[in-house]
């Protein structure tokens, strides 16, 4: 069976294209996402909040899109201040978009993992199991985001104009740690510069770091730090530019805080603040340039079968109110059988879509080995783009157990499966 799971199939979805220089267009749009209080939604990413509705709004939470065109194709890559989505969100969202030429594979939705946010279980369909710890599907609130998204793509394909785009790296060490104890914490800070007319259009702005300076005690809808970052260098840089977060391989990576930073909410905006100062430098030193290498991929994955580690009853299932009953209806309802990774290509910037909380040290191996595959020197983990499928670890860290392996719903093969397969596939990511 091991050997099954690192050889899995790979089906190629329709939509592929080899990397090539060309002339770029791009338009970008951003939709407020927060949801109207009276429709008492619920926060995500603690169990212990038993899907009570949010009290307030600390700071209002956003979908960004960033639309690009070689004339050709295009591609919308969606950043949001959301915890994460749950497999068939993405496929309702293209739906809404079909009449317009809108396919999934053209399409990446990245969030910033923010536990102040939207509730991926209510987002969930195929969530009939009514458990509060785990968070309760809300049809009304499901609507409104899927239709938020349909629309922050639609508004940022309207306009497109040419561009150039430029990306930049940065070792930024002690800003983030290793939450399970182990020594590698992932430095790079990544920044892509998008300018129309010699003029800011959009940043993105990957960093690996759980969004997770408040707790289960913390109830108003908020970005967390990724959300400061964003405004900060927004601020700073003017002009109208949109600052777009994404989170990297983030699985057992925590941002460390700065020291004397008061309490929780006040720890994330000063946290996120001075991340952006450093984004904003980083951002001047980038260098823009035209007809750069575009290409995009989706490949189908079938994942390895599908079981709940022994430590999930003491560890995951204690927080989620979970029977063994309840585990195994979790894993038929809501643990899809197969996913998809995605690729896109930007000049010297591939993003890897990973559809999960991958360990940093596996999103390093990808990283390291896809730039040396491709030419590419800035390769990136997109972290739990497009769906949510659990925790996704090495097969040591799986059998020492713990949150982050009883989260982890296919046994210790996954993680070594989701790097082979994200390092193989790579190839149309090439020059």
């Amino acid at each position: 069976m091991k050997d099954f799971c690192l050889l899995c199939a790979l089906l190629a979805v329709p939509f592929s294209a080899t990397a090539i220089a060309a002339e770029l267009r791009a338009g970008v749009a951003r939709i407020e996402i927060t949801p109207p209080l009276e429709m008492n939604a619920t926060l995500g990413g603690y169990g212990a909040r038993m899907n009570k509705p949010a009290t307030g709004v600390h700071d209002r939470v956003w979908a960004k899109c960033l639309v690009v065109s070689d004339g050709k194709s295009r591609y919308a890559i969606v950043t949001a201040d959301i915890l994460g989505f749950p497999p068939n969100f993405e496929s309702a969202v293209v739906e809404k978009l079909a009449d317009e030429g809108w396919t999934a594979d053209r399409v990446m939705l990245l969030p910033s993992h923010s536990h102040t946010s939207i509730e991926m279980m209510a987002l969930n369909t195929r969530n009939t199991l009514g458990i509060p710890q785990l968070g309760v599907f809300h049809k009304e609130l499901y609507d409104l985001t899927v239709a938020n998204f349909a629309k922050v793509i639609r508004d940022a394909a309207r306009e497109l104009a040419p561009v150039t785009i430029g990306t930049s790296r940065l070792e930024l060490t002690g800003w983030n740690r290793n939450r399970r104890g182990n020594a590698f914490a992932d430095p790079d800070l990544t920044v892509t510069r998008v300018d129309a007319a010699g003029k800011p259009l959009a940043v993105l702005v990957n960093w690996t770091a759980h969004a997770t300076f408040m707790d289960d005690g913390d109830m108003m809808f908020s970005g967390d730090w990724p959300g400061h970052m964003q405004r900060t260098v927004e601020a700073m840089i003017g002009q109208g530019a949109t600052v777009m977060f994404y989170n990297g391989a983030e699985g057992d990576q925590s941002p460390t805080p700065r020291a004397n930073s008061g309490g929780r909410w006040e720890a994330a905006e000063r946290y996120g603040r001075e991340i952006g100062l450093i984004v904003h430098d980083q951002w001047l030193k980038t260098k823009p340039e035209d007809n750069v290498a575009f290409a995009v991929d989706s490949r189908e994955i079938k994942l390895p079968e599908r079981t709940w580690h022994k430590d999930f009853m003491q560890t995951g299932g204690s927080e989620y109110g979970m029977t063994e009953e309840g585990v195994s209806q979790l894993i038929e309802l809501l643990i899809p059988k197969a996913s998809h990774l995605s690729y896109v290509r930007l000049g010297s910037l591939i993003i890897v879509g990973i559809p999960g909380e991958m360990a940093g040290a596996l999103g390093k191996r990808i990283k390291t080995e896809v730039a040396a595959k491709t030419g590419a020197q800035n390769v990136v983990i997109g972290g739990l783009a497009d769906e949510w499928v659990s925790y996704i670890i090495s097969a040591e860290e799986y059998r020492k157990g713990g949150y982050e392996a009883s989260v982890s719903f296919y046994g210790e093969t996954l993680g070594e499966t989701m790097v082979k397969v994200a390092i193989e596939n790579s190839d149309k990511m090439k020059p």
